[in-house]
């Protein structure tokens, strides 16, 4: 993504020379070398590739990037937490939870442009649920929707359930309004009827929000149709299944994407255990994905009964949902990784869920949960980046 976006400065998306065979995501078409990753993530580079044009940096600053998406991710944690009545022992506990006590440590330091592009969509995510839940400006939860989307395409599917939560707001200060209208008319106050102006200014209202929300995503989403279709003469087509020899492998003998992968990707992020070996260290996960439920206990307090924002618990909930069926219906769990990595897009949902369900103070069932997952992903991340114990 890196090489593109430079590439797209200088005023072409495609490559004449055939690029490293590291670089398996580069597609040949007619006679020329396309990227396969969708145009949100390239975008999301310019801002580092500018760097380089400007002789600021000489390569890709993968470590700097990952440690900014991390340092924002927290950031809009907190700010999301915050909104909440809890102690700010609970609102540290469950967003350091999310970032050091998951798979998100481990993948997001490889910096590698898959792992990034999931960062990228995470903060999306958290950003667009902040600004549509908590801080409503659908303009800034637009922009971050498309950071999201354009990052990780699938995430597009809840574009609904964002536009439902916009409109919530306005229908409770239309009953208030009422209501209070209706108490001066009570007192002996002369007004005028306003049942039938109040449901024509919250139509117009809830429509001017909805199109300040997609206003961006739409311009992306556009682009991104036109990009497919510059590169392989398709609106549709993304390139992933014209990587050389990518349909041949035995995790895609149904196609890219089919039901028929479901109980498969199940076992593969809920079920799969760690490999247990005769010498130091003992324990170690598998190199191609392991349940999150095992290194991450934690996520099991999603499963809690009540709510703060029942509604908000619901589209939570439906969000979870249809992203993880999709992610199910994909033949490959996510190559190299901890954990199962494009898990990381149910995060930001999964913190909403802990939040809406938990009590003012931490419990001693949180503090176990918790540091349990904090030991884990630091065992797993100290594998993964300083030893030779986990290999392909």
């Amino acid at each position: 993504t890196f090489r593109v976006a430079a590439n797209m400065l200088g005023g072409s998306v495609a490559f004449a020379e055939k690029q490293p065979s590291w670089l398996n995501e580069f597609v040949p078409f007619e006679g020329v070398y396309y990227s396969v990753f969708p145009l949100g993530a390239v975008v999301s580079m310019v801002p580092f590739t500018l760097l380089k044009t400007f002789g600021l940096v000489k390569e890709m600053p993968g470590a700097w990037i990952a440690a900014i998406l991390a340092g924002v991710a927290c950031f809009l944690l907190l700010k999301i937490s915050s909104r909440y009545d809890f102690d700010n022992k609970k609102r540290i506990l469950f967003t350091l939870a999310i970032i050091f006590g998951t798979f998100t440590w481990t993948n997001l330091t490889f910096a590698g442009a898959w792992q990034l592009a999931l960062g990228f969509a995470m903060v999306g995510e958290l950003g667009a649920i902040y600004f549509t839940v908590f801080d409503r400006r659908p303009f800034v939860a637009g922009i971050f929707f498309a950071m999201a989307f354009g990052n990780r395409t699938e995430i597009l599917l809840t574009a609904p359930l964002f536009m439902y939560l916009l409109y919530p707001k306005e229908i409770y200060r239309r009953d208030a309004e009422m209501q209070s209208k209706k108490e001066e008319k009570s007192e002996g106050f002369e007004i005028e009827s306003t049942e039938i102006s109040y449901p024509r200014r919250l139509g117009v209202s809830a429509i001017f929000s909805l199109a300040k929300f997609c206003a961006v995503p739409f311009v992306l989403g556009v682009a991104t149709l036109i990009y497919n279709y510059v590169r392989f003469q398709s609106l549709m087509d993304f390139g992933y299944a014209r990587i050389p020899g990518v349909l041949e492998e035995p995790w895609y003998n149904h196609g890219i994407f089919s039901p028929r992968y479901i109980p498969g990707q199940a076992w593969e992020m809920l079920l799969k255990l760690w490999n247990w070996k005769p010498n130091f260290p003992y324990l170690v996960p598998d190199g191609f994905s392991s349940s999150i439920l095992l290194s991450s206990p934690f996520l099991l307090l999603s499963l809690r009964a009540g709510a703060n924002n029942g509604a908000l618990k619901v589209v939570s909930w439906a969000s979870v949902a249809v992203l993880t069926l999709v992610l199910w219906m994909h033949g490959n769990s996510g190559g190299w990784q901890f954990g199962y990595r494009y898990g990381m897009v149910l995060l930001p949902w999964i913190f909403i869920l802990l939040l809406e369900s938990s009590k003012k103070r931490v419990t001693p069932v949180e503090w176990t949960l918790c540091i349990f997952s904090f030991v884990a992903n630091a065992y797993a991340t100290w594998l993964f980046n300083w030893t030779e114990y986990v290999k392909p």
